[in-house]
C-alpha cells in the first residue's frame, strides 16, 4: 500500500512539471478564477480555468457572436475583481459597452481600441498581453496564424495575463498555440417564475479542444453574477439572444 501511494505521489509530481513546462501553474487561491464554474471545472487541467493563457473562441454567425462576447465578459468581470482594466480591441467596433454592465463589468473599467487592419491589430494585442497590470485583454480579430499565436503566447506565459481571441466567420480554422477553442451558441432563455418578457442568458458551452484536459458541451445560464448549470431537458421560454452588440 505504501508503495502504491508512493508512485501515485511521483506521477503527480510528474504530472505538475509537465503541466507547469507547459504554461500551467498550480492553482494557489489568488491565481484562480473567481467564483464556481460548476461541471465544467473538471474539463480544465488542475481543475481550475487556465489562467496566462491565450483561448479561442469561434463565432460562425451573429447569434453566437453575441453569445461569445456575453461568456467572455462574464469571465473577464470575475478577473477584474482581483486584478485591474481590461484591454478590449476590435476591428469594426461590434461591441456596445453598455451591455457590459449586464456581466459585472463597469464600461469605464475597459480600455477600448478600434483599428481598421489585422496586421495593426495583432501588434497591439501582442504588446497589451505583454503588460502585467491588465486584468485580461480581448481580441476581435477574423484571421491568425501558428506563428502570430505562438507571439502571443509567449507574451502570456511572461505576463501571466489572460488573452480571449474571438474569431468571427474565420475563412479556416487552422491550428494554434492556444491552449482552448471554444464554440458558445445561445439557447432559449430559462423561465423566470411567472413575469413575462426576457429571461437570463442561456449558452450552449462547447470546449472543443482544451490542452491537456477533458472537452466537453455544457449548458450554462448566467444568473446573479454566476453560471448555473442547466439540465438539457429543462423548460424555456421563446428564442431569445444575449444581445452585446450595437
Amino acid at each position: 500500500m505504501e508503495t502504491s501511494l508512493k508512485k501515485k505521489s511521483v506521477v503527480e509530481e510528474l504530472r505538475k512539471m509537465i503541466l507547469a513546462a507547459e504554461g500551467f501553474s498550480a492553482p494557489n487561491g489568488s491565481d484562480e478564477l473567481p467564483g464556481d464554474l460548476g461541471p465544467m471545472e473538471k474539463a480544465f487541467p488542475m481543475g481550475t480555468f487556465p489562467l496566462g493563457a491565450i483561448h479561442e473562441f469561434i463565432s460562425n454567425s451573429a447569434e453566437e457572436a453575441a453569445a461569445s462576447t456575453g461568456f467572455i465578459a462574464c469571465l473577464i468581470g470575475r478577473l477584474m475583481q482581483r486584478k485591474g482594466p481590461c484591454l478590449w480591441v476590435s476591428i469594426g467596433k461590434r461591441l456596445f459597452p453598455p451591455s457590459l454592465l449586464g456581466f459585472g463589468i463597469e464600461p469605464h473599467r475597459v480600455i477600448f481600441i478600434n483599428l481598421h487592419g489585422e496586421k495593426d491589430a495583432l501588434w497591439v494585442l501582442e504588446e497589451a498581453l505583454k503588460c502585467p497590470s491588465l486584468a485580461a485583454v480581448v481580441g476581435e480579430i477574423r484571421e491568425l496564424d501558428l506563428t502570430a499565436s505562438r507571439r502571443l503566447q509567449l507574451a502570456v506565459e511572461q505576463s501571466r495575463v489572460t488573452g480571449f481571441l474571438h474569431r468571427y466567420r474565420p475563412r479556416r480554422l487552422n491550428n494554434l498555440a492556444c491552449v482552448s477553442r471554444w464554440n458558445i451558441r445561445p439557447l432559449g432563455s430559462l423561465q423566470d417564475g411567472r413575469l413575462p418578457g426576457i429571461g437570463h442568458p442561456l449558452w450552449e458551452v462547447q470546449l472543443g479542444k482544451i490542452r491537456n484536459g477533458r472537452p466537453g458541451t455544457w449548458h450554462l445560464c448566467w444568473k446573479a453574477g454566476n453560471f448555473r448549470h442547466i439540465a438539457p431537458d429543462a423548460p424555456v421560454k421563446k428564442k431569445v439572444y444575449t444581445h452585446t452588440g450595437t
